[in-house]
This record gives C-alpha cells, structure tokens and sequence, in this order.
C-alpha cells in the first residue's frame, strides 16, 4: 500500500499522511504533481490518498476510488429517528443501553443503526478483517458530517478493530456482550454496488463454522442474530431460527442464548 496527498496539499496533511503511512506499515510518497495512476504504474501497488475531507482509497488497475460514505445508514436513521421499525433492530431486539458486537462490519450500516438504538448507555463494537478497510471506515465513522447530530453521534460510538471474528470472540469473556451479529452477505453487497465494486478484493470471506457459531453462544448474553439469504442453509445448519421477510431477499435468523 501506497500513501500519499491530495494534488492541492499542505505541509499539515503531508504529515497526516506520513502518520498513516507508519501506522499501516505502508509507504509514504511525495505527490509532486503526479497523478494517483503515475504513482501506481511506479510502485504496482495500492494507494490512499490523504486529502482536507477525507481519504481515498485507489485500488490499483482501477479509475475510481473508494471512500467511506454512510449509504443506506442514513435512510435508516432517518426511519428511526421518525419511530419506525428497522428489520434488524427489530430482529435483534436492540435497545437502549444494549451491548452489540458487530462480526462482520463492512461499511458499518447495520453499526451505526445499533448505535443509535443503544444510545449513550450502550456500545456497538464492529470488526473488520482487512486492516485497509478497517482504517478507512474507522476514519469516516469518527470524521463524516451527516447533517445529522443524532446520526453523527451514533457514527462517532462505533468502536472499530482490525481483527478476524474467531480470534476476537475466543479472546472475550463469556458473556461479554448482550447481542453477537453477523452479516456473511457483504460480498453480494459489494458486487451489488458498481461505487464500491473495487472493495472485492479487501473483503475478508471467512464462512461460519461450528466453531465460531459455540463461541458467539458463549460470549452473547441474550442472542447471536444473522443475516443471509432467504435461501440460505445456514439457518437450519446452525439452528437459528428464522424471522421471515416475505418481500426481502435476505431474513434474520436467531439463536436465545
């Protein structure tokens, strides 16, 4: 991975962006009127750019970056904030004060909508596999303007770590959090998405296993809740037991623990 600035740059995002670069054991390159594909076709590499609002991440072969942007989080907030229902709220029976651990973060929507949910009193933790992507969503979750003070706050509670799920949940307590998520859906969602196509390659597809599902029973208090595809057999496999969607491609299944 490359790090460097935006064209226009300053001497305070140069050092921005060195602090990056050493914080991700990347390497850091001067911009020097280069363009983003010069600097790769040089290095035959990744590269995020540092720029005054926000980071860029630029996979290499491709035209388009990749910066962290809330998506559907904000028609959700906004549903919310109104008083009505959100499919894995309700699911999940979040609430005020709850403690969520988010397995598979992704672009953090289902995060931020627990966020909000368990308010000041609660915590959402998301983790994230890959170490770009969980800097990069890190970064805007702690940096993005919503226009929205109660979506912003969510957004700012969200803790993020860069860590595979099995090691994370065999790490914990027993029950350490009330609620354990997981959402294997997000490969189908990138390919979905032509703005974050370029994502494939960093998503970390680590399939459940008996072994994760025991260790998610142990550490959740209350349930372990999952996303997937209305078709799909990990539900019965693991024992959740489905909450329907007649009209989504996806339902939510549940294990009480």
């Amino acid at each position: 991975m490359i790090i460097t600035t935006a064209g226009r740059t300053n001497q305070e995002m140069k050092e921005k962006a060195k602090k990056i670069a050493e914080y991700l054991e990347a390497e850091y390159m001067e911009r020097n009127k280069k363009s983003v594909s010069t600097i790769q076709k040089q290095r035959q590499d990744d590269c995020i750019v540092v720029g005054k609002e926000r980071l860029e991440l630029f996979p290499l072969g491709e035209s388009q970056p990749f910066f962290f942007h809330p998506n559907s989080a904000m028609f959700r907030i906004k549903r919310l904030l109104k008083g009505e229902s959100d499919p894995f709220i309700q699911a999940a029976e979040i609430r005020k004060g709850s403690s969520v651990l988010d397995c598979t973060l992704g672009l953090a929507s289902d995060s931020i909508a627990a966020s909000l949910a368990v308010g000041i009193e609660g915590t959402v933790t998301g983790l994230e596999g890959n170490e770009y992507l969980a800097f990069l969503v890190g970064n805007g979750l702690r940096q993005w303007e919503s226009g929205l003070e109660a979506m912003d706050c969510a957004m700012r509670r969200v803790q993020v770590k860069s860590t595979m799920s099995l090691p994370y949940l065999k790490n914990l307590p027993d029950d350490s959090y009330d609620i354990v998520y997981f959402d294997p859906m997000f490969e189908e969602t990138i390919l979905e998405s032509d703005g974050i196509k370029a994502l494939s390659r960093y998503a970390v597809y680590a399939d459940l296993s008996e072994e994760i599902i025991s260790q998610a029973k142990r550490v959740a208090r209350e349930k372990v809740v999952l996303k997937d595809h209305f078709r799909s057999s990990r539900f019965e496999q693991y024992g959740f037991k489905v909450h329907r969607r007649k009209t989504s491609k996806f339902h939510f299944g549940v294990i009480e623990t």
